[in-house]
């Protein structure tokens, strides 16, 4: 036994023996001094592009490593001085003379001799087991070169052995991991997992937001425990999701290779770090080792105040559908973001009456608290003749790309107070629940703001009694689309009427199929088979739609189809056209309809050769690799030819996701007396009415009411100029992306994407007693204007490439009903014009002094016009209206 002991403990002895000595992180000699060569190279460019012919620079240097002192009693406790010497700026890439921005120009008068006498000051690190416990250095440097240093003296940090940790480095705290095989050791920096106070935000939907992909890879060579080379690459790569074309990328490389081991000065004696320190310079102080903010100062730019000078010609109201209105829109959004509240109060105020609206839009876009607060400061909610000002306010704030809760505050305590119009009060509160969709979607559905604002729209909805107030607060949901107000809107879909039941249903048709429930089906199978009241067509053709797009049962497909044949006339066309559409399209219920089909009471030629004129149809507008979008058409008639509701949607998706770009709906009711016609069942007392509601960008606009009432008809139609009217003109920022970036060699950059967009919606419906022709026309035209900028600022150099892309075009849908015959004429035209694209890119380098290079490219093509197709009837009867109609028919009033 004693024999066993004694033997243990010589083993214990030599174990530790032969590991005193040994580091678990890089170890130096002592007396040695490492002479290093380092470079640090920086590229911007298109995604795709070869890094031959990138915008960026280099930075070479030597750089001097030497131990200053060792823990006596923890070898892994090590102070070690890190010197860059002889510094060099130059291309990344070779370029002829006249290319090169460096070219007769020294270090000293590239960097400033300040800065390079900063730079070549030495640094000192403590190491501990591998990782950076301590950076020090001096106090008053640039933090421009401080960051260079930090970046270096992270390049010393790593870990002798595989495995993860929480590392903090220049990029912030960051998940890494190591793979270590015999000498050689790979970092990996998971760069979306650091957690740093760079500036980023992104805009709401995805389809129109920027995706974004960073790696970060360090692989060391190490010979005798210490390091013979590390490289060092960062990628970031920022692409638009609905146009991948459209994109950028930035690489950061570091190289440092040991080029010769010297004879160097002996260890300082000290028992304890602060001590070394004291002895080699008392000037040290101890510093984070992750990044200090460094902004670059823009001396010639022009104040807000100029530039606005600069680009106020293109925001006339006549020019808002043309490209440069919404480029100017997009500059103008970025100068406001870096201006005080008093500067944007000024133009606001010296602002003549035209031009004031748009001025508005772009405050309001910039979501800044400075604008924010200078807008609300400007506008009097109680002074009704602002009208137009209050409302464009109020829709930038529905259209926000990432809004605040202070935003949605301020609206709240706007609706609570003095509102002298109440189509400005009902706006407010439309606005109110697009701002919640948006905050919930971003994980704030607890903010107090928004549980506030939730309250407040579920209890007045609740409490309402007159159907104004209850139409206001369901337009609220209908944006909103909160799951605790379901059961609100079945209620109202089911037990309220005309307008309000319709409402309500269209409502729960924009939830996502996850959130229709049991009970939802139940309660549109009762209100489309009208088991306990009547209803209106629109509102059972709208439940109809809710089932089979909400993954239907086989019985509940079965029953919609053993309806038609005993539904209104048109309502069976209509009901007929849905499920060929299903069909067609290859919708999700087109294989369960399948199946239903296949029994012959369901399907047989007596329920599918329904006479109407009621349609509806889907088709594509475009299919690409990165986005397809769709158009959809349908038009609901009364059983007396006149419309009850035109119905045009544009979708836009991906894979992942789906954005419902614009949907413009024409509602008419009670215009039967017109013609001395007969109304269709449940329809016989309902008011003349006829309006306009309208989406855009999953954002539901404040509908407008042509005419309330059969005096106010007969008014507007002996009064009617044929003009169409107003549903949205101005300007809305759809992409809105920002992402500040530290690279780990010291330099800071930025990706930036904006898209404008310039939109003019109009709509009107015309009769014509004389010819018992009926036209509804929705005019769309737009224009955007997307702007990419990727920027490495070095303080001394920039580096960045600028991308952009414009386009303006118009769309109209028209139907024109002739009711002079039976059965009835329809032709519906969705026609647009040609479409011009213009790309260009500017690759860029540039120096403090104003020397520039410049690289441009650019590419300009025509989609050409052309009118979208329908269904065969369609056209067919389009030839019938246009050939039947004579030169004089003209005369609408």
């Amino acid at each position: 036994m004693i024999l066993l002991t004694v033997l243990f403990l010589c083993i214990i002895s030599t174990y530790s023996a032969s590991v005193k000595g040994h580091t678990t992180g890089p170890s130096l000699n002592n007396d040695k001094l490492y002479k290093f060569a380092y470079s640090a190279e920086v590229y911007v460019d298109q995604v795709k592009a070869s890094l031959q012919k990138s915008a960026g620079y280099r930075i070479s240097s030597g750089v001097d490593v030497n131990l200053l002192w060792r823990n006596p009693d923890n070898d892994d406790d090590q102070l070690v001085k890190i010197t860059i010497k002889d510094v060099q700026v130059e291309n990344v890439n070779e370029r002829p003379d006249d290319k090169n921005i460096f070219k007769g120009k020294n270090t000293e008068k590239i960097i400033g001799k300040d800065h390079l006498e900063a730079l070549q000051r030495p640094i000192v690190v403590e190491l501990v087991r591998g990782k950076v416990k301590t950076f020090y250095s001096y106090q008053n440097e640039p933090g421009f070169t401080q960051n260079i240093k930090r970046g270096l003296a992270s390049l010393f940090q790593l870990q002798l052995h595989s495995g993860s940790s929480l590392e903090v480095d220049i990029s912030g705290k960051c998940n890494t991991t190591y793979h270590v095989r015999q000498d050689q050791v790979t970092k990996i920096k998971n760069l979306d997992s650091c957690e740093t106070e760079k500036k980023k935000f992104t805009s709401h939907s995805r389809i129109l937001d920027v995706s974004t992909k960073s790696t970060s890879a360090t692989v060391y060579v190490l010979e005798d425990s210490f390091i013979k080379s590390i490289k060092a690459e960062e990628n970031f790569v920022f692409v638009l999701n609905y146009r991948r074309k459209t994109g950028s990328k930035i690489v950061s490389k570091q190289r440092l290779e040991l080029k010769s081991v010297q004879a160097g000065m002996g260890l300082i004696a000290a028992k304890q770090v602060a001590g070394v320190i004291k002895t080699l310079d008392p000037n040290y102080v101890a510093m984070p080792l992750e990044a200090e903010p460094v902004k670059s100062e823009c001396k010639k730019c022009p104040s807000l105040s100029e530039h606005w000078q600069s680009i106020r010609e293109h925001m006339h109201p006549d020019k808002l559908s043309k490209p440069e209105a919404a480029k100017s829109f997009l500059s103008f959004i970025q100068n406001i973001r870096k201006a005080t509240k008093e500067e944007i109060l000024k133009i606001m105020r010296s602002e003549k009456k035209e031009i004031l609206p748009q001025v508005v839009d772009a405050v309001t876009s910039a979501q800044t608290p400075e604008s924010l607060e200078a807008v609300l400061e400007f506008l009097d909610f109680k002074d009704a003749s602002t009208f137009i000002l209050q409302e464009r306010f109020l829709y930038a704030c529905g259209f926000a790309s990432h809004p605040s809760e202070m935003l949605l505050q301020s609206l709240t305590e706007k609706f609570r107070g003095d509102v002298a119009s109440e189509e400005i009060r009902e706006t407010l509160v439309i606005v109110m629940g697009a701002l919640i969709k948006k905050l919930c979607d971003k994980g704030g559905c607890k903010l107090p703001a928004v549980v506030e604002a939730k309250r407040l729209i579920l209890n007045r909805l609740e409490k309402a009694n007159k159907d104004d107030n209850v139409q206001m607060y369901l337009l609220a949901l209908k944006n909103a689309l909160l799951p605790e107000g379901i059961p609100m809107l079945l209620k109202y879909a089911e037990s309220g009427e005309g307008p309000v039941s319709s409402l309500a249903a269209t409502a729960l048709q924009r939830y996502d199929p996850s959130f229709l429930t049991k009970e939802v089906k139940e309660t549109m199978n009762r209100i489309y088979h009208q088991t306990r009241k009547v209803h209106e067509k629109t509102v059972r053709t709208t439940a109809a739609a809710i089932i089979l797009n909400s993954n239907p049962s086989y019985m509940e497909v079965k029953n919609i189809l053993l309806s038609i044949g005993e539904l209104p006339m048109e309502m069976n066309k209509y009901m007929l056209s849905m499920i060929k559409d299903i069909l067609h399209f290859e919708m999700p219920s087109s294989k369960i309809i399948r199946q239903v089909l296949k029994d012959m009471r369901a399907h047989n030629y007596d329920r599918f050769s329904k006479m109407g004129s009621s349609s509806a149809y889907t088709g594509y507008i475009t299919r690409g690799p990165d986005v397809s979008s769709t158009y959809s058409l349908d038009i609901l008639y009364s059983g007396s030819g006149i419309l009850r509701r035109s119905n045009m949607n544009i979708h836009v998706f991906d894979r992942n996701s789906e954005l419902h770009a614009i949907q413009v709906v024409i509602e008419a009711q009670g215009l039967e007396s017109i013609i001395a016609a007969t109304p269709d069942e449940g329809e016989e007392n309902l008011d003349s009415f006829a309006g306009m509601s309208a989406i855009l960008f999953d954002f539901q606009l404040r509908p407008v009411t042509f005419f309330q009432g059969y005096g106010d008809l007969m008014s507007k139609m002996l009064s009617a100029t044929g003009d169409a009217m107003n549903v949205v003109k101005g300007f809305a920022l759809l992409t809105d992306f920002l992402q500040e970036i530290q690279l780990q060699s010291g330099p800071t950059a930025n990706a930036e994407f904006m898209g404008g967009l310039a939109i003019d919606i109009s709509g009107g419906m015309e009769f014509s007693l004389w010819y018992r022709e009926s036209k509804t026309n929705v005019k769309n035209r737009v224009a955007v204007f997307i702007a990419g900028n990727t920027e490495v600022d070095s303080f001394f150099v920039k580096s960045g490439m600028e991308t952009t892309l414009e386009t303006e075009t118009a769309l109209d849908f028209i139907s024109t009903v002739q009711f002079s015959q039976y059965p009835f004429l329809v032709c519906m035209q969705m026609d647009r014009v040609d479409t011009p694209f213009r790309t260009h890119m500017t690759k860029s380098e540039s120096l403090p002094s104003g020397r520039r290079y410049t690289a441009r490219r650019g590419k300009a093509a025509t989609l050409a016009g052309n009118e979208f197709p329908l269904h065969q009837e369609n056209s067919n009867m389009c030839k019938q209206v246009f050939g039947a109609k004579s030169d004089s028919s003209g005369g609408w009033f």
